[in-house]
Protein backbone atom coordinates (compact mmCIF):
# COMPACT_ATOMS: atom_id res chain seq x y z
CA UNK A 1 0.00 0.00 0.00
CA UNK A 2 2.91 2.36 0.70
CA UNK A 3 4.03 2.30 -2.94
CA UNK A 4 0.52 3.16 -4.12
CA UNK A 5 0.19 6.05 -1.69
CA UNK A 6 3.56 7.40 -2.86
CA UNK A 7 2.30 7.09 -6.45
CA UNK A 8 -0.78 9.08 -5.41
CA UNK A 9 1.53 11.69 -3.86
CA UNK A 10 3.41 11.95 -7.16
CA UNK A 11 0.22 12.38 -9.18
CA UNK A 12 -0.98 15.00 -6.70
CA UNK A 13 2.32 16.86 -6.96
CA UNK A 14 2.02 16.96 -10.75
CA UNK A 15 -1.61 18.15 -10.50
CA UNK A 16 -0.56 20.80 -8.01
CA UNK A 17 2.21 22.10 -10.30
CA UNK A 18 -0.12 22.25 -13.29
CA UNK A 19 -2.94 23.83 -11.28
CA UNK A 20 -0.72 26.42 -9.63
CA UNK A 21 0.71 27.30 -13.05
CA UNK A 22 -2.53 27.62 -15.01
CA UNK A 23 -4.50 29.44 -12.31
CA UNK A 24 -2.79 32.62 -13.50
CA UNK A 25 -4.61 32.18 -16.79
CA UNK A 26 -7.76 33.35 -14.95
CA UNK A 27 -6.10 36.73 -14.44
CA UNK A 28 -4.92 36.76 -18.04
CA UNK A 29 -8.44 35.87 -19.19
CA UNK A 30 -10.00 38.82 -17.37
CA UNK A 31 -7.31 41.23 -18.61
CA UNK A 32 -7.53 39.94 -22.18
CA UNK A 33 -11.33 40.17 -22.26
CA UNK A 34 -11.17 43.67 -20.76
CA UNK A 35 -8.76 44.71 -23.53
CA UNK A 36 -11.06 43.26 -26.21
CA UNK A 37 -14.04 45.18 -24.79
CA UNK A 38 -12.06 48.44 -24.53
CA UNK A 39 -10.85 48.07 -28.12
CA UNK A 40 -14.33 47.35 -29.40
CA UNK A 41 -16.37 49.90 -27.47
CA UNK A 42 -13.72 52.47 -26.62
CA UNK A 43 -11.90 52.60 -29.95
CA UNK A 44 -14.42 51.05 -32.34
CA UNK A 45 -12.07 48.35 -33.52
CA UNK A 46 -11.65 44.65 -32.99
CA UNK A 47 -9.31 41.87 -33.98
CA UNK A 48 -10.50 38.31 -34.62
CA UNK A 49 -7.30 36.89 -33.12
CA UNK A 50 -7.92 38.83 -29.92
CA UNK A 51 -11.49 37.57 -29.57
CA UNK A 52 -10.35 33.99 -30.27
CA UNK A 53 -7.63 34.48 -27.68
CA UNK A 54 -10.34 34.73 -25.01
CA UNK A 55 -11.69 31.34 -26.10
CA UNK A 56 -8.23 29.78 -26.13
CA UNK A 57 -7.25 31.08 -22.69
CA UNK A 58 -10.58 29.96 -21.23
CA UNK A 59 -10.28 26.48 -22.75
CA UNK A 60 -6.66 25.99 -21.68
CA UNK A 61 -7.45 27.12 -18.14
CA UNK A 62 -10.34 24.75 -17.65
CA UNK A 63 -8.92 21.76 -19.50
CA UNK A 64 -5.56 21.82 -17.74
CA UNK A 65 -6.94 22.63 -14.28
CA UNK A 66 -9.44 19.75 -14.19
CA UNK A 67 -7.17 17.33 -12.30
CA UNK A 68 -6.14 20.01 -9.81
CA UNK A 69 -9.73 20.97 -9.06
CA UNK A 70 -10.66 17.31 -8.61
CA UNK A 71 -7.71 16.86 -6.24
CA UNK A 72 -8.99 19.81 -4.18
CA UNK A 73 -12.49 18.28 -4.18
CA UNK A 74 -13.59 21.52 -5.81
CA UNK A 75 -15.96 19.96 -8.31
CA UNK A 76 -19.72 20.30 -8.00
CA UNK A 77 -21.10 17.85 -5.49
CA UNK A 78 -24.57 17.53 -4.03
CA UNK A 79 -23.62 16.37 -0.56
CA UNK A 80 -27.00 16.14 1.07
CA UNK A 81 -25.96 12.85 2.70
CA UNK A 82 -22.27 12.69 1.82
CA UNK A 83 -21.32 15.50 4.21
CA UNK A 84 -22.54 13.54 7.22
CA UNK A 85 -20.99 10.22 6.26
CA UNK A 86 -17.90 8.67 7.82
CA UNK A 87 -14.63 8.99 5.92
CA UNK A 88 -14.69 5.24 5.16
CA UNK A 89 -18.13 5.48 3.60
CA UNK A 90 -17.07 8.53 1.58
CA UNK A 91 -13.98 6.66 0.42
CA UNK A 92 -16.08 3.71 -0.73
CA UNK A 93 -18.36 6.06 -2.69
CA UNK A 94 -15.36 7.86 -4.24
CA UNK A 95 -13.84 4.54 -5.32
CA UNK A 96 -17.10 3.42 -6.91
CA UNK A 97 -17.60 6.81 -8.54
CA UNK A 98 -14.16 6.73 -10.12
CA UNK A 99 -14.53 3.20 -11.42
CA UNK A 100 -18.13 3.56 -12.61
CA UNK A 101 -18.25 7.21 -13.68
CA UNK A 102 -14.94 9.10 -13.91
CA UNK A 103 -12.89 6.54 -15.83
CA UNK A 104 -15.70 5.56 -18.23
CA UNK A 105 -16.26 9.27 -18.90
CA UNK A 106 -12.54 9.75 -19.63
CA UNK A 107 -12.51 6.70 -21.92
CA UNK A 108 -15.62 7.94 -23.74
CA UNK A 109 -14.09 11.37 -24.11
CA UNK A 110 -10.91 9.95 -25.65
CA UNK A 111 -12.86 7.56 -27.86
CA UNK A 112 -15.26 10.26 -29.08
CA UNK A 113 -12.66 12.96 -29.67
CA UNK A 114 -9.67 10.97 -30.97
CA UNK A 115 -10.72 11.13 -34.64
CA UNK A 116 -11.82 14.74 -34.32
CA UNK A 117 -8.42 15.72 -32.93
CA UNK A 118 -6.42 13.63 -35.41
CA UNK A 119 -8.29 15.04 -38.42
CA UNK A 120 -7.62 18.55 -37.14
CA UNK A 121 -3.88 17.82 -36.98
CA UNK A 122 -3.87 15.97 -40.32
CA UNK A 123 -5.57 18.90 -42.06
CA UNK A 124 -3.48 21.44 -40.17
CA UNK A 125 -6.76 23.15 -39.41
CA UNK A 126 -6.62 26.91 -39.52
CA UNK A 127 -8.24 29.61 -37.42
CA UNK A 128 -11.90 29.54 -36.35
CA UNK A 129 -12.46 32.84 -38.15
CA UNK A 130 -10.62 34.77 -40.83
CA UNK A 131 -7.73 36.52 -39.12
CA UNK A 132 -7.96 34.31 -36.05
CA UNK A 133 -5.35 32.17 -34.31
CA UNK A 134 -4.07 29.17 -36.30
CA UNK A 135 -3.91 26.89 -33.24
CA UNK A 136 -7.09 24.81 -33.50
CA UNK A 137 -5.38 21.40 -33.64
CA UNK A 138 -3.57 22.16 -30.37
CA UNK A 139 -6.72 23.44 -28.71
CA UNK A 140 -8.57 20.30 -29.76
CA UNK A 141 -5.62 18.17 -28.63
CA UNK A 142 -6.15 19.51 -25.12
CA UNK A 143 -9.35 17.47 -24.97
CA UNK A 144 -7.20 14.32 -24.85
CA UNK A 145 -4.84 15.90 -22.32
CA UNK A 146 -7.82 16.85 -20.17
CA UNK A 147 -9.13 13.29 -20.19
CA UNK A 148 -5.68 12.02 -19.21
CA UNK A 149 -5.29 14.52 -16.37
CA UNK A 150 -8.72 13.67 -14.99
CA UNK A 151 -8.08 9.92 -15.25
CA UNK A 152 -4.71 10.27 -13.50
CA UNK A 153 -6.18 12.31 -10.68
CA UNK A 154 -8.94 9.74 -10.44
CA UNK A 155 -6.25 7.10 -9.96
CA UNK A 156 -4.72 9.13 -7.15
CA UNK A 157 -8.03 9.57 -5.39
CA UNK A 158 -8.89 5.90 -5.90
CA UNK A 159 -5.56 4.85 -4.35
CA UNK A 160 -6.17 7.14 -1.39
CA UNK A 161 -9.74 5.88 -1.02
CA UNK A 162 -8.44 2.32 -0.93
CA UNK A 163 -5.91 3.51 1.65
CA UNK A 164 -8.77 4.86 3.77
CA UNK A 165 -10.63 1.55 3.46
CA UNK A 166 -7.44 -0.30 4.46
CA UNK A 167 -6.89 2.02 7.43
CA UNK A 168 -3.64 3.48 6.03
CA UNK A 169 -4.93 6.93 5.03
CA UNK A 170 -7.23 9.45 6.73
CA UNK A 171 -8.95 10.81 3.61
CA UNK A 172 -9.15 10.31 -0.14
CA UNK A 173 -8.49 14.00 -0.77
CA UNK A 174 -4.99 15.22 0.14
CA UNK A 175 -5.98 18.82 0.90
CA UNK A 176 -8.18 17.60 3.74
CA UNK A 177 -5.11 16.21 5.50
CA UNK A 178 -3.47 19.62 5.58
CA UNK A 179 -6.63 21.61 6.26
CA UNK A 180 -7.86 19.35 9.05
CA UNK A 181 -11.28 18.84 7.41
CA UNK A 182 -13.35 15.80 8.21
Amino acid sequence: MGFFLRLADGIDAASRIIGQSVKWLAVALVAWQFAVVVLRYGFGTSYPWAQEGVTYIHAVLFMLAIGYVYMLDGHVRVDFWYGGWSERRRAALEALGIILLVWPFCALLVWASWGYVMVSFRLNEGPMTHGGLPLQPYLKGLILVMAGLLALQGLSILLRALGVLAGRERTAFPHRRTMGEA
